[in-house]
Parts: C-alpha cells; structure tokens; sequence
C-alpha cells in the first residue's frame, strides 16, 4: 500500500510561497531524487498547473532541471479538481469524492505518492489520508501568504530531522 506524504518548503512563520525562496542547489538535488522514487503525485488544480512547466523543455535549463523533468514526466500524476476538463500527459482527472477516491489510489499503487499543494494537503489533513508531513523548513520570514497548514492542524511526532545543503532543515512527522 502507497503512503501520502506532503512536502513543501516553509518559511520560519510557517508559510509556502514559491515565489518568495526557492531551493538551493543542494535541496533541488534531493527534490529530483524525491521525484525519481516516488510512485506518484496528488496535485490540487493550481499547483499542477505550475507544474505544467516541466512539460516542455527550456533552452536555459542545466542538467538538474532536466533532470527534474523527466523524473516529473515520468511518474503518474492524479489531479483533484472540479473546473478542469482535461489534464495533460501521464496524468488523470479525480473529480469529487476524495474520501473513497484517494484511498483506493492508495490500494493500487506501492512506495510514496507525493501529495502537492497546501489546500489539497488540507482537504486530505481533514479525512485522516496523509501519512507523513515533511516541511523543508527555510530561514526566511514572509508575514503573511498561504499557510502549509490551512485547515486542521492533526497531532504529530516528530519522526525524523536533517539538514539539507547550508541552511534547510527537512522534519518529518507522521500522525500521532
């Protein structure tokens, strides 16, 4: 059986934004490892339509990045939304209800699915579907933006810490 499991970096404040910092050499190294092992991806609508960057390739991109996106090509893609009509390649529309849709995606697929977006993460926080959080916590302070937890904030404990590159510190917690 897959585990969910929402990552996002953070600001010290506890917000995401992936406009105000970005991953350091280091830490988008250890994401394109993260993509090349996962089983799949969870995207709410409108971080899978940022993500639709890594769709077509950029004449500016180095190794990494290249890198990066065939590992995104590659893997299966679920996308909850109720105002797409389609989605794009290696990717599949979930419309409605979450409660039985994602936990048979759970069922039929082995290893980690990545869950994307902070209001997705909170509609799956909500049902008791996400197996572990992991916040790339950044020394940054934004004071305002989209929380990573927007909704119920569930019990955690703290599983495991490392730091990534000179300034990210990655904490994993599951359920408690």
């Amino acid at each position: 059986m897959a585990r969910l499991v929402f990552g996002m970096n953070q600001s010290l404040d506890g917000y995401v934004d992936h406009m105000s910092f970005g991953p350091s050499p280091a830490l988008f190294r250890h994401f394109i490892e993260e993509a090349e092992a996962q089983a799949g991806s969870v995207y709410g609508r409108h971080v899978y339509e940022l993500m639709r960057y890594w769709d077509d390739d950029q004449p500016d991109w180095d190794d990494d990045r290249r890198a990066f996106a065939a590992a995104w090509r590659r893997q299966p893609k679920w996308v909850v939304s109720r105002s797409l009509d389609s989605v794009g390649p290696n990717a599949t529309l979930i419309r409605g209800d979450l409660e039985h849709a994602i936990p048979r995606l759970k069922a039929e697929h082995e290893g980690e699915i990545e869950v994307a977006g902070p209001t997705l993460a909170q509609s799956l926080t909500g049902l008791g579907l996400i197996d572990e959080y992991r916040i790339y916590l950044h020394p940054v302070v934004l004071g305002h933006g989209t929380p990573y937890f927007g909704g119920p904030r569930p019990p955690l404990r703290l599983m495991t810490h490392d730091r990534i590159g000179e300034d990210v510190i990655r904490l994993a917690y599951v359920p408690a």
